[in-house]
């Protein structure tokens, strides 16, 4: 079981982020925000697929402008995005539910004042926004774009904002290499009680961003570390709820769906099991109870498997055995098996606990 650092909880909306809240997934849009319509769609298209907060870009007035009619037609929580024009920061600052800015190109610290006066004054949040790439000038000199730089930035505005009395604050440090994202959580965690928003930026088209999220925000989830998460990927808004959801699931961080575990492929299967797995998963993915589901084609490994499964397969040649927490249920044709496993999968996800 992993243990959470202690951090403070507040709220984006009505999403509680921190303390003992679960850790959510958010995402970002890429329409341009002006464009209300296709803004709307891709929010919605991101609360069907499972998306908790979303975030998104404000580069102009206009864009600032069209939050409040894109508010009145979400569900989703709302983050503003902003860079370099802080006075976009005031505009958003009256409709959305959190403000995002990145320390490195907002500029004068006075500008700063102004976003968190106008957030204190709607008692919303502030996520201090870290990126390696951006860095203010006096911490990439010293520091070069390094976790240091980064943690140092990072603790520098932090305490800006508590000395302007300003404590609903969340953190992100973000690099496109995962050796510095973590490094960076892992130096700031112990120094503060803040939220952190995880994510590896630009990490690239779907395997690879994949594979440097499973990396990066894996290994933070698994210190403890992290409150919320993006999955950052060129490509698809759903694909990034997809992976984080598998991520927290399959890091022990959120208990949520089934787990298929599935042997893989050698010279002993008996069986079709590629198919057999791709049903299975299509046919259990609306399945929200946390159950630990086996699918094994041989007996080498099904026995042991399914000892600690919730429900297993063990295919052996032309037939084969359901198991329900390890006692023998069914022993059936091969192609009778699928139907009496998923049969066996609903009826246990519909039990009380």
């Amino acid at each position: 079981m992993i243990t959470r650092y202690p951090t403070k909880k507040i709220y984006v909306g009505n999403v509680a982020v921190g303390g003992d809240a679960p850790i959510s997934v958010q995402s970002m849009t890429y329409s341009r925000t002006a464009d209300v319509y296709a803004t709307v769609e891709q929010i919605n298209r991101l609360h069907f697929a499972g998306c908790d907060i979303v975030r998104v870009a404000v580069p102009e007035e206009e864009d600032a402008l069209a939050l409040k009619a894109i508010k009145e037609q979400i569900s989703l929580p709302l983050v503003a995005d902003i860079h370099f024009n802080y006075k976009l920061a005031l505009i958003a600052a009256e409709v959305v539910d959190c403000i995002r800015f990145n320390p490195g190109n907002i500029g004068e610290k006075s500008r700063i004042k102004e976003i968190v006066k106008a957030c204190q004054q709607r008692n919303i949040p502030i996520r201090i926004g870290v990126n390696a790439g951006s860095l203010e000038k006096e911490f990439e000199q010293r520091y070069g774009q390094t976790a240091q730089g980064m943690v140092a930035s990072a603790e520098y505005n932090i305490k800006f904002l508590e000395d302007l009395g300003f404590t609903d604050i969340k953190v992100s440090l973000k690099a496109s290499d995962v050796q510095r994202t973590v490094d960076a959580y892992r130096m700031l965690r112990p120094k503060n009680h803040y939220p952190f928003h995880l994510g590896v930026t630009e990490a690239g088209t779907i395997f690879h961003a994949t594979i440097k999220s499973a990396i990066g925000l894996g290994a933070l989830l698994l210190d403890g570390i992290g409150d919320t998460m993006r999955v950052s990927i060129t490509g698809e808004l759903e694909e990034e709820i997809k992976v984080g959801r598998a991520i927290l699931k399959d890091s022990g961080a959120a208990k949520d769906g089934v787990n298929i575990i599935s042997c893989p492929t050698c010279g002993r299967i008996e069986a079709d099991l590629v198919s057999a797995v791709a049903v299975i998963e299509e046919r259990t993915k609306h399945i929200k109870k946390p159950l630990d589901i086996s699918v094994m084609g041989c007996v080498v490994n099904a026995i042991g498997e399914a000892k600690h499964a919730d429900v297993a397969i063990a295919y052996g040649k032309g037939s084969g055995l359901v198991m329900v927490k390890g006692e023998v249920v069914a022993r059936l044709d091969e192609h009778e098996l699928v139907d009496r496993f998923v049969a066996e999968v609903e009826k246990m996800a519909q039990e009380e606990d």
